[in-house]
């Protein structure tokens, strides 16, 4: 991305490069390269190895532990770790509880809870959407009825990723059927051991039980593990929310598409050409490349306003809505690109006498990525929820 760095900025780069040639394994960044499943233990070793450098919560401030990088500084390692085919650095606990907790939580709550997230003690997963209560999330009906020193909940969530891994879940739970919808949900940590959790998986297009269902029937949960007030979790679950929605637009996973595309387009050929001179190919990703420049500009200026304290608003709606388009159009570019070396195949069994063709390590993941990715215009508020929120907020339209 052709954006203009500072000296010292560029001087970051170059630490970050030399730290990912140097600690990433390998196996590991083949692995990512290649589109493979990764397991609980991928993630926790890559997670270790940025913990012990003090990399791994960029966005923390220092007092909880975290390197306090400024927004441009996170801009380049997230980008450097996608070019590179780093993991990605799982959310749940680090980007989106963490700040509710920084922000909402009691100091009992911060002192036990976010050093936990940092030595990888504890995994979290996200309790927000229910069946019928997706996009319109204040609709959920999962009930925590209050018991003495515990909270009793009972009800089901949805799509919840990576939930077959997690040991605690933060959940939102109606706490009061009489307010209105938004007025009587409240935000609780729940352990996923506790008796009475089930957690189901889903199998994905991909084939992969990436997402699951976990139900709760009779959940005892302590008093302590509500975050903040009762009946104000859509409040906490709002600013959670935002940074997500930022987080989704995902810079570097599109760029390090880009470049992917790119490749296949210089190997593919097309009337006895290089697929990247095929006019109509060359226009559809010379526009996805602007959109994205700008789309990088845009997300660096949203987050400056993060780190300095102000909850993005409508514009993380905006990245929302722009990141997932991109990610998709790239990936879907990257499928036309691959053509049928994209189909499932053994590597072995594929002629490459007639060079250059698609590298198999480069076409076999573009399927997989194409129909799983099918899902971000989707998660984290559809497309279609984001764009009425702009066109309330900033049309005043339906109002």
């Amino acid at each position: 991305m052709d954006l203009s760095y500072s000296d010292s900025e560029r001087a970051f780069r170059a630490q970050v490069v030399a730290f990912l040639k140097a600690n990433l394994p390998e196996a590991l960044a083949e692995k990512v390269r290649l589109g493979r499943a990764l397991t609980r233990q991928d993630h926790d070793d890559w997670h270790a190895i940025l913990n012990a450098q003090g990399w791994l919560a960029s966005n923390w401030p220092r007092a909880f532990g975290g390197a306090e990088w400024n927004a441009v500084q996170r801009h380049i390692f997230e980008e450097e770790c996608a070019l590179h085919h780093a993991p990605r650095i799982v959310p749940f606990g680090l980007s989106m509880l963490a700040p509710v907790l920084q922000k909402f939580g009691s100091k009992a709550q911060q002192d036990y809870w976010l050093p936990r997230i940092l030595s990888g003690e504890d995994w979290w997963c996200q309790g927000y959407s229910e069946p019928g209560a997706g996009s319109d999330l204040a609709s959920l009906k999962t009930m925590a009825v209050r018991d003495g020193d515990h909270y009793v909940v009972n009800g089901q969530k949805t799509w919840t990723t990576l939930g077959q891994y997690a040991n605690m879940i933060f959940c939102l739970v109606r706490t009061d059927k009489t307010a209105k919808q938004q007025e009587g949900i409240s935000f609780l940590l729940i352990d996923m051991n506790t008796p009475g959790i089930e957690v189901r998986p889903i199998v994905l297009l991909d084939g992969t039980p990436e997402v699951n269902e976990v139900w709760f029937t009779d959940v005892r949960v302590p008093v302590e593990n509500l975050v903040g007030t009762e009946n104000q979790g859509w409040t906490y679950a709002k600013y959670l929310l935002t940074h997500e929605r930022t987080n989704i637009a995902g810079v570097g996973f599109s760029l390090a598409g880009l470049r992917a595309v790119k490749r296949l387009a210089a190997m593919e050929r097309s009337g006895g050409k290089p697929l990247a001179q095929n006019p109509y190919f060359a226009a559809r990703l010379a526009k996805v490349e602007m959109d994205l420049m700008a789309m990088s500009t845009t997300n660096l200026r949203i987050i400056s306003r993060a780190a300095a304290g102000q909850a993005p608003g409508v514009e993380s709606s905006m990245l929302k809505v722009k990141g997932t388009i991109i990610r998709q159009e790239i990936n879907d570019l990257a499928r036309r690109a691959a053509g049928a070396y994209a189909l499932p195949f053994a590597s072995e069994a594929v002629d490459r006498s007639n060079a250059p063709t698609p590298d198999p390590s480069e076409a076999g993941p573009v399927a997989a990525q194409y129909f799983n990715n099918r899902k971000l215009s989707i998660f984290g508020g559809s497309n279609e929820i984001q764009r009425q929120i702009i066109a309330k907020t900033t049309l005043g339209a339906g109002q």
